[in-house]
């Protein structure tokens, strides 16, 4: 019996809604036609509340011209375009009413309550999104904008609690924070690299002049120098992670989930930078002390050698991370610009000490010196691979789809792309440069890549979208790409971090969970974005903050890596909840990945 005076309850609002909304929809049409001018003449019934009942005569177009709307997807503006009550007639009604609940603007704008009218008519109050059929607006064909297998989840009512973290909480420190994979790259270069350094010393200890031949400790430096930029090469990263990508499904989970760490190979570029350092340093001493002692008279290489030293050490310590977070422009500035110069000078170095050798008695001539001078070669490739990306330096044509003021889709027809591939951009190419994911299109002819509001040049991308960009080198594989060494695996991401995340489900569709955390996602993001997670995984957790709060996402992670039988959990968002994941995750068994600082 109840729910027989709730559904005449639900079918009156419904009733009301449509009534409303199709009275007000004629009022602003009158000015400008007349009735008997229209086809499909109906005649709509409103009834007042209070009052008698009345009826107006009024036109509209056939219902077959009518699309989809839904009242849970109402905003401020329009609500009030419809006639529907705001917040100021609202709480005018609540207070004549004798009401203590009132709805704010902000909430109605951000779409957690249902429109108010339906709300005061079902008499809800704990109302979060109402079961009133879409409206048909008129004037529209019924073809909904999209398809309506995606739904917005609240987070499970109740989830498998976290097991506790294996190991001893000093044990879980040392292997998952200082014994990282990273950290264990940087280690193994650099004390490679120390007892190599320590053997030249002791070996030339008793030399005259003191110490290493200059050509050993120039070679040792210019090796590590070119070591630290292949690694960080886009054909060499490429090639890495498809040699990872070869493992196949059938070889042993522990040994699968050591190959997936390929990503911090940026381990190997600092420790080889680092040693660079180091070299340059006993380099620098060995030069000093023979124009000290006379052995040659280059003032120049003593000037040359202490600017040297000075770039090389600005960019270790802007490298930091910390320096890195707080100045990201002065870092990729120091980085480039200083990089260059520093290898400028050291080709002037190299050759003017090789001509002061070739100035001494017995000496072999200055080109037979630099034929033979490893450093020269070393050099020479290391010059190759700075001016390579930026011969395909090159401003292509792009189209952007701005999803909201928070969020812009830009769409590239330049190059067809793989999958799980990143693209750099820029309107300034000498200033700042931007990666982000590429999401292939259906067909493969184009792509495109999602960018949110994180910070000024972001923002003016989405407020002021551009026609072209700036693009250099070639697309650059991701951290997701070593999914595919695992049979099935959950996908966290947060914000705009599902560009990644479809970049590789669209173009390597496989089993997989997917778990999305954002504020309003349709808002932000739009239908098409929602429909494509959809596809990936139609059982996808979307989750709304602003309507449901923050989630214990180390939580859904567990519960849903459980329900999925799942091998491995990736997650893509900010730093900091990205280490909590892969910590959380990590600190109990599981294989967990997510993007650092230097991948």
């Amino acid at each position: 019996m109840e729910g027989t005076v709730e559904d005449e309850k639900t079918s009156m609002a419904e009733e009301e809604l449509r009534n409303i909304a199709k009275a007000e929809h004629i009022q602003r049409q009158a000015h400008s036609q007349s009735p008997a001018s229209n086809h499909g003449v109906q005649t709509v019934e409103t009834h007042g509340g209070g009052g008698g009942n009345h009826k107006d005569s009024t036109t509209s177009v056939a219902t077959a011209k009518e699309e989809p709307f839904k009242p849970e997807d109402m905003t401020l503006e329009r609500a009030e375009s419809l006639g529907y009550p705001t917040e100021k007639t609202v709480r005018s009604q609540s207070l004549s009413d004798g009401s203590s609940e009132a709805t704010s603007a902000e909430d109605l704008e951000k779409g957690i309550v249902a429109p108010i009218l339906v709300k005061h008519q079902l008499g809800a109050q704990d109302y979060e999104k109402s079961d009133v059929a879409p409206i048909m607006r008129r004037g529209h064909t019924p073809t909904p904008s999209y398809n309506s297998n995606w739904r917005i989840s609240l987070p499970p009512a109740e989830i498998p609690k976290l097991p506790y973290k294996r190991e001893r909480k000093i044990w879980r420190a040392l292997r998952h924070n200082l014994l990282s994979v990273y950290k264990r790259l940087f280690t193994i270069v650099f004390v490679g690299n120390m007892i190599a350094f320590i053997a030249e010393l002791a070996l030339h200890r008793h030399s005259e002049p003191f110490g290493p031949p200059l050509g050993n400790v120039a070679t040792a430096a210019s090796a590590n120098i070119l070591a630290a930029i292949l690694i960080r090469q886009e054909y060499v990263i490429n090639a890495l992670y498809a040699i990872c990508c070869w493992t196949p499904l059938w070889m042993p989970l522990r040994f699968r989930r050591v190959v997936a760490k390929v990503y911090h190979f940026g381990g190997v570029h600092s420790g080889c930078a680092t040693s660079a350092t180091v070299w340059f340093i006993l380099y620098t001493a060995l030069v000093t002390k023979q124009q000290a002692d006379g052995v040659f008279n280059q003032p120049a290489v003593i000037v040359i050698t202490y600017l040297l030293l000075l770039l090389f050490i600005l960019i270790c310590i802007f490298a930091i991370p910390k320096f890195r977070i707080v100045s990201h422009n002065t870092f990729e500035a120091i980085h480039r610009f200083a990089g260059w110069i520093a290898v400028a000078l050291f080709w002037v170095e190299i050759l003017l000490v090789l001509h002061a050798q070739s100035e001494i008695a017995g000496s072999d001539s200055l080109g037979i010196l630099v034929i033979k001078a490893p450093a020269f070669w070393f050099l020479l490739i290391i010059t190759f691979f700075i001016v390579l990306p930026w011969l395909r330096l090159r401003k292509v044509a792009a189209f952007p789809e701005v999803l909201s003021n928070h969020a812009v889709r830009i769409h590239f027809k330049y190059m067809k792309i793989g999958p799980v591939l990143g693209i750099r951009i820029s309107q300034n190419p000498l200033k700042e440069w931007h990666a982000f994911a590429s999401i292939p299109a259906g067909d493969g002819s184009s792509f495109s890549l999602i960018v949110s509001d994180n910070g000024d040049w972001t923002k003016k991308q989405i407020m002021e979208p551009a026609n072209s960009y700036w693009v250099r080198g070639i697309p650059i594989t991701g951290v997701l790409r070593t999914a595919m060494v695992f049979k099935k695996v959950v996908f966290v991401t947060t914000g705009s971090g599902i560009g990644p995340v479809l970049s590789m489900v669209v173009s390597h569709p496989m089993p997989c969970r997917l778990l999305w955390s954002t504020p309003n996602p349709q808002q932000t993001y739009g239908d098409n974005i929602l429909q494509a997670v959809a596809n990936a995984d139609p059982q996808a957790l979307i989750i709304n903050t602003r309507a449901s709060g923050r989630p214990d996402i180390v939580a859904l992670a567990y519960h849903l890596y459980l329900e999925a039988n799942a091998e491995a959990v990736f997650c893509i968002s900010n730093p900091h909840l990205t280490r909590k994941v892969v910590y959380g995750m990590e600190s109990r068994g599981i294989p967990a990945y997510g993007p650092i600082w230097d991948s």
